[in-house]
């Protein structure tokens, strides 16, 4: 059974900085793509950041330029660094996994970004 658990969420200042980690329980390398995801209150889950097996990023426009994903194969864990954090990144974010047949969802962790 794979399980994800997401954490680092938390309060912090507009402009500030958070990490998320996403702990994967098997081999990051063995999926397809892993990826963040977040749903702000009253609106659709979104993509936010995605990274492939061999290492390929890609970001929503609106992440871009403040937002990296990358990973560490060793610890199983997929990271969400996110820089000068604005309002509107309020959210639960979530970590999906696919195997090339399933989708594996974490339990999200929670990012308030508010003064």
């Amino acid at each position: 059974q794979v399980q994800l658990v997401e954490s680092g969420g938390g309060l912090v200042q507009p402009g500030g900085s958070l990490r998320l980690s996403c702990v994967v329980s098997g081999s990051t390398s063995s999926f397809h793509f892993i990826s963040w995801h977040r749903q702000a209150p009253g609106k659709q889950r979104e993509l936010v950041a995605v990274i492939t097996s061999g290492g390929s990023t890609n970001y929503v426009d609106s992440v871009k330029g403040r937002v990296t994903i990358s990973r560490d194969n060793a610890k199983n864990t997929v990271y969400l660094q996110m820089n000068s954090l604005k309002p509107e990144d309020t959210a639960v974010y979530y970590c999906k996994a696919f195997n090339g047949s399933n989708d594996y969802w974490g339990q999200g962790t929670r990012v308030t970004v508010s003064s």
